[in-house]
């Protein structure tokens, strides 16, 4: 475990070393969902996958999020940008493009930060992205609905009576979040992607999602109008695929990420991933 300031806050991070240096390969970050997860979904199924492939691995609570800092304000796309920039500024890797992968709300900071500074990514893997209006709406209506059942809950105390240290530390930082800081406005007030934002993402991008994940509409347009995105749709999955999926999913990134390391060494410039069996491609 680490904790690295950047900007005004102290980030819990964790970094993978790569089992060979192979200075061609990016770093890959890793952005997690809301509220509940954190950097330690990503550990097994795709993060020390990654470090054995030859890429240094970078794993991070968000602002808020398990082990980092809270605090009460800055939970808006602008200010995760802002801390993923000064993130990896502080680890020495402001120097060249990074990869990104986020996870579900992940995935859509990822895309944020690859339109706001498309300097800074190298190409991004994106899992189940939440690109929809209407998905804030959801969204901002569970959120609600879950800090009223937690406010002055005696839930937290309960589990630790019963030993369930872990579930209590969650619930625990359920309840700040969605009650004690802006979360719940920030999200409600973000700018949701246009048709012309995928027209400008001009780094690979590989979107992968679930047969019969509601974000599957979204996911194909992105990949439909970027022009140098494909998309992935795992068979019998819902929204879980980090959970449910973990040996196609690996395989799937590791691809990818192969593909556009090689791209980037003949090249100069990172391509699209090749398309794959079963794919929707553009």
């Amino acid at each position: 475990m680490a904790f690295v300031c950047a900007g005004s806050l102290r980030f819990h991070v964790q970094r993978l070393p790569a089992s060979a240096a192979r200075p061609d390969r990016p770093v890959v970050v890793f952005l997690h969902g809301l509220v509940v997860d954190n950097l330690s979904s990503f550990y097994c199924p795709l993060a020390v996958p990654t470090a054995r492939a030859g890429h240094e691995a970078v794993l991070y609570d968000l602002r808020g999020h398990g082990r980092t800092e809270r605090p009460a304000t800055g939970y808006d796309s602008r200010s995760a940008v802002r801390d993923l920039v000064s993130l990896l500024g502080a680890l020495g890797l402001g120097h060249r493009p990074v990869h990104l992968v986020g996870n579900s709300y992940g995935a859509t900071l990822a895309l944020h930060a690859a339109l706001a500074r498309p300097d800074l990514v190298a190409g991004l893997t994106l899992l189940e992205p939440p690109l929809s209006g209407a998905w804030v709406e959801n969204m901002v209506d569970t959120l609600s609905a879950a800090a009223l059942s937690l406010e002055d809950s005696p839930v937290p105390a309960e589990l630790l009576t019963l030993r369930l240290r872990k579930a209590a530390n969650l619930t625990s930082i359920a309840d700040q979040l969605l009650n004690r800081t802006s979360l719940i406005d920030d999200i409600a007030a973000s700018r949701t992607f246009t048709a012309a934002d995928f027209a400008r993402l001009d780094c690979p991008t590989l979107v992968i999602c679930g047969e019969h994940s509601e974000l599957v509409p979204g996911a194909v347009e992105l990949a439909g109008r970027a022009p140098r995105a494909t998309i992935e749709i795992l068979p019998d999955l819902g929204h879980d695929v980090l959970k449910e999926s973990s040996g196609v999913l690996r395989e799937t990134v590791l691809a990818h990420l192969r593909a556009t390391a090689a791209r980037t060494a003949r090249t100069g410039r990172a391509a699209a991933p090749a398309p794959r069996t079963g794919a929707l491609v553009r």
